[in-house]
């Protein structure tokens, strides 16, 4: 996957502790989150799950919907997971260009 930027969310578990953010490089910084290289949140709570997410074109628009996300309920959130990924299956090999499961429908 080149890059481009990208709003993510990634998870602890299914229906475990969310983590909404957004990058330029989406390979790079869901690797960071997987091999604990940045500390924080993810870190802490073992956060290292991709269940979604969104390209954009521009980082703009990728701020504003990582701003608009943010704000959701976690019903919400989870209703927006849940609509492309069912089975709440790790998408790092699907951003890697090899798949780990189940082809996503979107």
């Amino acid at each position: 996957m080149e890059k481009q930027p990208a709003v993510y969310i990634l998870a602890s578990d299914r229906n475990g502790t969310l983590y909404v953010g957004v990058t330029s490089d989406l390979v790079k910084r869901i690797w960071q989150h997987r091999q604990h290289a940045v500390e924080g949140f993810t870190a802490r709570y073992g956060v290292t799950r991709l269940v979604w997410y969104e390209l954009h074109g521009d980082m703009v628009s990728a701020i504003s919907r990582e701003k608009q996300v943010k704000k959701w309920r976690r019903s919400w959130k989870l209703r927006l997971i849940e609509e492309l990924n069912p089975d709440w299956t790790d998408l790092w090999g699907e951003i890697c260009g090899f798949e780990t499961g189940a082809p996503r429908s979107d």
